[in-house]
Order: C-alpha cells, then sequence, then structure tokens
C-alpha cells in the first residue's frame, strides 16, 4: 500500500477512497478530510464514476474519529481556532457526503467513532458487519456528538439515539441498522467479493442488488433488542431524572447506563442532551452541523476538553476530573451561554 494517508482511486466504475492511517486506527487528519472532499467532488459530475466506495485499511477498523490529540494540543497551546478551521472543514465534508448524487457505498467494518461515524453514516448505502463496532463517545472526553451525531440520534426511533449520545455505548450491526445510522449487514468476509462486484455497477439501482445478493440479517444483539426500558427512562428533558429513572428501573441494564452516565462528562452530558432534543426540531443536517459547531467552539475552550482527552488519550489513566464533577453541579448559566445565539 501507499504511504498516502488516503488512498484514492478508481475501479471500473467505482471511486474508491481508503483511509490510510491503520496505526492510529484511520483517524482523521485534516489532510484526510480535504483528500475525501476533493475525490468526491471530482466524482460528482464524472461521467466515468458510477458509485463511490469508503473503507479503512488494517484489520481494527474504518475509523477511530477525528485527531482528537491533535485537538487537545492545539488548545493547550492557544491555538484553538485551529481545531474550529478543522470542524468547520471537517462539517463541510460530512454535508458533501450527505447530498452526494451518486450511491455512496460505506464498509462499517470493525471500529466506527466519531469522525467515522460523519464519513460513514451519511452515506447512501451503509453496510455494517458482525465485527461492526459503532459508538459516539464524546461525552467521556467532555465533547458532544458531533460531524452530524446530533442529527442522526436525533432521528433514532424512540430514545435509542438518546442513550447512545448520553452513555457512548457501543453498537452493534443490529443496534446500527436499528437506530438508522446503516442499512446493510454482510458478513466482514464477504466484503471483498462486494467490492469486487461494485466494480461493474451503472447506477443506484444496481449497487442496491449487488449489495443486496450479499447482504444477510444481523445477530439480533444489542441494546436496540429491547428499547422498552430506553424508552421509559430517557423521555425525560433532564438529564438528572434520566439518571434517576435509570436508578431505578427494574431492568440491570438501565442501572449500568446510569452508571456510565455519571461517570463521563456531566457539562458534556447536559448540553449533549440538549442538543439532541433542539435537533429534532431543526428540519436539516446543514442546520445541526451548525448547531454542533457552534457548541463545539465553547466546549473545546472548556477544561472538560483538555482533562478529557488527556484522560482517555495521552495518559490512558481512565480517571478524568471533571469540572464540575457532577450533574447537579452544572452551572445552568454556563450552559445557558453556551447555547446563546443558536438559532432554534
Amino acid at each position: 500500500m501507499s504511504d498516502a494517508e488516503t488512498l484514492i482511486r478508481r475501479e471500473g466504475r467505482l471511486g474508491r477512497i481508503t483511509l490510510n492511517r491503520p496505526a492510529a486506527l484511520n483517524a482523521l487528519s485534516l489532510g484526510m478530510i480535504e483528500a475525501i472532499d476533493g475525490a468526491l467532488a471530482a466524482w460528482e459530475h464524472d461521467p466515468q464514476i458510477a458509485a463511490v466506495l469508503i473503507d479503512g485499511a488494517g484489520p481494527r477498523g474504518l475509523c477511530a474519529g477525528g485527531d482528537i490529540r491533535v485537538m487537545q494540543e492545539n488548545v493547550r497551546s492557544g491555538a484553538a481556532e485551529r481545531p474550529d478551521r478543522y470542524l468547520a472543514i471537517e462539517y463541510a465534508m460530512n454535508a458533501r457526503i450527505a447530498a452526494f448524487p451518486k450511491p455512496y457505498v460505506a464498509f462499517m467494518d470493525g471500529i466506527v467513532m466519531g469522525g467515522g461515524v460523519g464519513v460513514s453514516a451519511h452515506g447512501s448505502v451503509r453496510i455494517v458487519t458482525e465485527r461492526t463496532r459503532l459508538a459516539m463517545p464524546e461525552v467521556g472526553i467532555g465533547f458532544l456528538p458531533d460531524v452530524g451525531g446530533t442529527w442522526l440520534l436525533s432521528r433514532a426511533p424512540g430514545e435509542l439515539g438518546t442513550h447512545a449520545g448520553l452513555t457512548g455505548t457501543i453498537l452493534t450491526a443490529f443496534d446500527a441498522i436499528a437506530c438508522g445510522l446503516a442499512d446493510h449487514h454482510v458478513t466482514s468476509e464477504r466484503l471483498d467479493r462486494l467490492a469486487a462486484s461494485l466494480r461493474d455497477c451503472d447506477d443506484a439501482a444496481s449497487v442496491a442488488r449487488i449489495v443486496a445478493e450479499q447482504a444477510s440479517p444481523p445477530d439480533r444483539a444489542g441494546f436496540a433488542a429491547e428499547p422498552d426500558w430506553i424508552a421509559a427512562c430517557y423521555r425525560h428533558d433532564e438529564a438528572e431524572r434520566i439518571v434517576a429513572a435509570l436508578k431505578t428501573h427494574a431492568d440491570p441494564a438501565a442501572r449500568e447506563a446510569a452508571a456510565r452516565i455519571e461517570a463521563v462528562c456531566p457539562m458534556s452530558v447536559v448540553v449533549t442532551l440538549r442538543a439532541l432534543r433542539l435537533a429534532r426540531g431543526l428540519g436539516s443536517l446543514s442546520a445541526c452541523l451548525a448547531l454542533e459547531h457552534h457548541l463545539a467552539a465553547g466546549l473545546i475552550r472548556r477544561p472538560d476538553f483538555v482533562e478529557g482527552v488527556r484522560a482517555a488519550l495521552i495518559d490512558k489513566d481512565r480517571t478524568p476530573s471533571w469540572r464540575p464533577g457532577r450533574l447537579s453541579e452544572i452551572d445552568r448559566t454556563e450552559c445557558d451561554r453556551l447555547f446563546a445565539g443558536v438559532q432554534s
């Protein structure tokens, strides 16, 4: 394979994009984002390209997210405008994927988190496997589900998306399809065969036929298989009421969810819940991306972001010291300031 971080090539009538940073679990650098966006811009009107396929190099997964370490370093050095620019370019790329006029096929195999969701779940043909481990875990680093995550999660059936967003829990293939973040399940051993077949596609109908030939039902495993306790506990609009409902529910999974929420960043939980509720009333992905960019600009400047990335990705001690440390200690005025100027 080439040393390039993003492999862009044509195979028959298929435009192929491979994220090629396997040692970093294909985390998205700014250059990778710009390469994806540039390829899509070129292929959009290219009559020789009938469809696009994106996948990840290496055995571990499609993409673990954005290059959060670099963002944190920039914030610590006082150059927070660099993450602002990174996010603006990334979100524009997410919007281009969603609006792409040709079939955009994503192999969501293995780990698909954060920015990895952004390069896949906005596509028109989203394929998960038995190895898929999808998550929007940003509440664990003092951030919020972005890259269009508020759009996707707020439109999941019932309160499945709220559960996923507030806990950062891992979604199985079954969960991803049930939540509307994926369309088809194909076993991992069939992906190479599917990619080869797609080289001869002509249009959306032929892509659909080719995928259907390789698809199979996923195992019924994951939280979406038993959604009743999720619907009952997450119907509230206040995070503390959700946690209280989870703690008193009879299902052990509910009490586990309460513990997860109490372990992640309290301000991120409150901001994420409010953003998800607000996103339900927004009529477009672009509006949700604008909301996320507004909130992200504030959250990356809070001490929780630097601390969350340190604990999760740098020192890896998994013992962040959140400020404040509990939901009950949240300064609602500060939260209101983060949302100031947001158009509902």
